[in-house]
């Protein structure tokens, strides 16, 4: 009797309460700034039109040298960095197969014994005392109990906050792999560069000990002239140290070989050892005629674009999701199965049958705090992403643009640098002739011979800086990924 007033009384203050708290839970969410991204793009790059675009070419093919080619492709299976990025790939591949998981019905499988003794002047004592199983048999006292069965749970994903988490995973699992994409690019380019530089050092020790062999014959004139009273033991001394000035030059170009082997050696996966390679032509290496394509082409070219793409529409996807927590959700549970207090009734149909279904509609009304603060970082981080993607385009047409500029640039430089270097060269000559005919000062050769020398250092850096050039501009174009 008791039991059914119960009932009654939920019956006409229960629902209306119910009824209530989803009105509030269901009312409107905070406000929220909002910010739409500038897709504005530049015209142009230096009046180019074609679509002609050299990031399009596979890295196998942009790279003529083989040895260059062995060395990016042993890189791209042992370097450390991009295994760690491979790992990170698969992890956010794990996370999508959660939160698809999250929006399926869970189905599982549950069992369980237990014993259980309850009070005689209680009512489910009474209830217990008073049943009999058959005529002559009571229930027993401490009450066994033994189940088995299926259950199940399932939230409707009414206003697709599961799913739209799930697409966020997504999102995130492709930003992921432009990431590793955009890291295979950054480390083809690095092998680059530091293989063009350590041929650069190469040539530039080259130089340096043709330059020790020229100083040390100047040197022995010299000293034949000083015995003749022609010099002084002044120019004695100044050619001496001038031999070696050269040669300490030597050993710092050797350890920067070194250094520069070793930085190949770590991104390739290696422990210290030489690095092959063919130096003697590096003078006669021809940078490739980059064509830059159109600026829209980046866009899709760029795998630090993407990503930021990608991160921006996940971030607007969880500001979805945290929106979403504001309104009620709906759960569904039922379960089916057995139980009874003896193992020999355990299976027995229908008297130890048990199922169930129920609904379940929850919703927030009071002290919403947290689902807010949630709302409004959400909103942040998605502000943030449309800050970061507008600074990674800004960047790579930054990029683009400098690396034009440095290409055309350096090209003038080297056909200048290289008609000093000749000059250079021939006054080296003029000024040893000069010298023996007593009719130049030894200075005078001393300062040409180092001229001579800082020229051609200087014309292998522009060289390399050249190379170097090509390189960066290949990579912000976004080539050396596919």
């Amino acid at each position: 009797m008791f039991n059914k007033r119960i009932h009654r009384w939920l019956d006409r203050v229960g629902v209306p309460i119910a009824c209530l708290s989803f009105a509030f839970a269901a009312c409107k969410t905070p406000a929220l700034l909002t910010r739409t991204e500038n897709r504005t793009l530049p015209a142009y790059f230096n009046n180019a039109q074609d679509s002609t675009n050299t990031a399009k070419i596979s890295w196998r093919s942009f790279f003529t040298d083989p040895t260059l080619v062995a060395l990016i492709d042993t890189a791209l299976k042992n370097n450390q960095e991009l295994n760690i990025t491979t790992q990170e790939l698969e992890i956010a591949r794990n996370e999508v197969r959660t939160r698809q998981g999250e929006y399926q019905p869970f189905v599982g499988l549950r069992g369980g014994a237990g014993v259980d003794k309850v009070g005689r002047y209680t009512l489910p004592g009474a209830t217990v005392e008073a049943t009999e199983i058959k005529p002559g048999k009571s229930t027993p006292d401490p009450l066994p109990n033994l189940y088995g069965g299926a259950y199940a749970t399932w939230e409707i994903d009414i206003w697709h906050k599961l799913r739209n988490a799930k697409k966020a995973a997504v999102n995130r699992y492709l930003a992921s792999v432009e990431g590793r994409n955009f890291t295979v690019t950054n480390l083809i380019s690095e092998i680059a560069n530091s293989y063009y530089e350590l041929l650069a050092l190469d040539n530039e020790l080259e130089i340096v000990r043709q330059n020790i062999e020229i100083q040390t014959n100047a040197l022995r004139i010299v000293r034949i002239q000083k015995e003749a009273t022609r010099v002084t033991e002044l120019a004695v001394r100044r050619f001496e140290a001038q031999v070696l000035n050269t040669q300490n030059l030597q050993y710092g170009i050797q350890q920067r070989i070194v250094e520069t082997e070793n930085r190949i050696n770590f991104l390739t996966g290696r422990y210290p050892q030489p690095v092959a390679r063919n130096s003697q032509n590096f003078n006669d290496l021809v940078p490739a005629t980059m064509y830059v394509g159109l600026p829209s082409q980046l866009l899709a070219n760029r795998p630090d674009i993407r990503q930021a793409e990608q991160e921006l529409e996940a971030a607007r996807l969880d500001v979805k999701v945290a929106k979403a927590r504001f309104y009620p959700s709906l759960g569904i549970s039922a379960n089916l199965g057995y139980m009874a207090f003896n193992p020999a009734y355990l299976l027995k149909t229908p008297e130890s049958l048990i199922f169930g279904l129920a609904g379940d509609l929850a919703g927030p009304l009071i002290n919403k705090n947290a689902i807010i603060a949630t709302y409004y970082s959400a909103n942040a981080r998605q502000i943030q992403a449309v800050y970061n993607y507008e600074r990674t385009i800004l960047n790579a047409y930054m990029e683009v643009a400098n690396q034009l500029a440095k290409i055309n640039n350096l090209a003038k430089s080297y056909d200048v640098k290289a008609k000093e270097v000749q000059a250079l060269t021939q006054s080296i000559t003029i000024s040893n002739s000069l010298f023996n005919s007593a009719r130049a000062d030894y200075m005078e050769v001393l300062l040409t011979q180092r001229d001579a020398q800082e020229s051609r250092f200087d014309l292998i850096e522009t060289k390399m800086q050249q190379l170097n050039a090509v390189v960066n501009i290949y990579r912000a174009l976004g080539g050396g990924w596919n």
